[in-house]
């Protein structure tokens, strides 16, 4: 339940459809091979030019991190005919049955689309390695340079930040937590075209124990940004994202910018791609949409001690919800360091730290509000971290 992931995506339930290639058809697996094949070819090019001290132009400035410093993501991707698939077929029919696309319109954009191979890799799960380490975690976002892009944010968006916390009740420094992790204040909002990656991962996506959910919910996604670009004409390929598919400064999945982008700066349009206006009015109402308490003033959470008898450890388990009440943590032999509202409920966070001691919070429905955008406890304490130094920064 507490996956470290740096961006905003949803867990689907629903089945994919069975059969990703009909006979003769190009298979997913063969052609991310071909895509492998290819990348390694060109590493290899480069590596060569660059011991002719040739200057290598690559397409991206994003690096791999477990990779070369040669290896550059390819946002790119390669042509192939989505149409050759079975299952993009059915997909094509079900868009044009149900939601009343015309079916030349849908395959000229799938005889466009690109195989993107990088997506693939990169949702693939990570390897077994480090324990989880909060600080080092922390250290990656709670840093100057983000926080100074934040106070830049902040005041420049005072009036805005502080029309949402009026209309919604979520505080300008949650708002501004969020739209900083996610893309450091719109710097980085993803180069990768949406319906690009979509495709791909909603009908090649890699061997998981979860595959079949992950391919549903990417399909569903892909259908929802056909019906978000025509709803809001905009042209499919124009849409620009994360290699899951998150758009704009607040990375919202096409799903979630249809049930809850705001239209904050009232031009008839939800653009979270341009608009800050939009942008920090979605957040507000994504939050409110998923628990946010505006009735709940001070921190989401406070520091805990914990009773070395263990009889708290069952209360970890609860998921990522407030069920507890005062006295049954207390009980447990959970203190904090602030005293609790009698009429809240909360929940226990433990944010472990690598071979140092784990850290124990007790948090209110507010801190797992946060947790909808990204199901993470190190993803929403980082959020209530940067939203507390970026407001210190600027002086309350």
């Amino acid at each position: 339940m507490k996956s470290i992931v740096p961006l905003f995506a949803a867990l689907a339930i629903a089945l994919a459809p069975a059969g990703l290639a009909q006979a003769g058809a190009k298979d997913p697996q063969a052609q991310t091979k071909t895509a492998k094949a290819k990348a390694a070819k060109t590493n290899a090019k480069s590596k060569k030019d660059k011991a002719a001290g040739k200057r290598v132009s690559l397409r991206s400035s994003k690096v791999l991190k477990a990779a070369p410093a040669a290896a550059a993501i390819d946002v790119a991707g390669e042509r192939h005919n989505f149409l050759e698939w079975q299952a993009v077929r059915e997909f094509v029919d079900e868009m044009a049955s149900q939601h009343g696309f015309e079916r030349a319109y849908l395959e000229s954009l799938f005889g466009q689309a690109r195989f993107i191979d990088s997506a693939v890799q990169l949702v693939k799960p990570a390897p077994p390695g480090k324990p989880k380490n909060w600080q080092v975690y922390r250290d990656r976002f709670i840093e100057p340079i983000r926080i100074a892009a934040g106070v830049r944010f902040w005041n420049e968006n005072a009036d805005t930040l502080a029309r949402a916390e009026a209309a919604y009740g979520v505080p300008a420094e949650i708002i501004v937590g969020i739209i900083g992790i996610e893309t450091i204040y719109g710097r980085d909002t993803g180069k990768f075209r949406v319906l690009d990656t979509l495709a791909t991962l909603a009908f090649a996506y890699p061997e998981t124990p979860n595959r079949a959910a992950r391919m549903a919910f990417f399909r569903s996604e892909l259908a929802n940004t056909l019906i978000f670009s025509r709803e809001h004409g905009v042209e499919p390929f124009s849409l620009l994202g994360s290699f899951a598919g998150a758009v704009g400064m607040p990375q919202f999945m096409p799903g979630s910018i249809l049930k809850y982008g705001v239209d904050f700066n009232k031009d008839g349009h939800i653009d979270l791609r341009q608009s800050t206006e939009d942008a920090i009015g979605s957040v507000a109402n994504f939050l409110i949409q998923h628990g946010w308490n505006p009735e709940h003033r001070g921190s989401p959470v406070t520091p805990a001690d914990v009773s070395p008898n263990h009889a708290w450890e069952p209360l970890l388990e609860r998921g990522l919800k407030a069920t507890l009440r005062p006295e049954e943590l207390r009980a447990a032999g959970v203190t904090p360091a602030n005293a609790l509202r009698a009429e809240r409920l909360y929940g226990l966070v433990d944010l472990q730290n690598g071979a140092e001691p784990t850290e124990y919070w007790v948090a209110d429905d507010n801190f797992f509000a946060i947790t909808k955008y990204n199901r993470s406890y190190f993803y929403a304490m980082s959020v209530i971290e940067l939203g507390r130094a970026v407001r210190a920064s600027r002086g309350g």
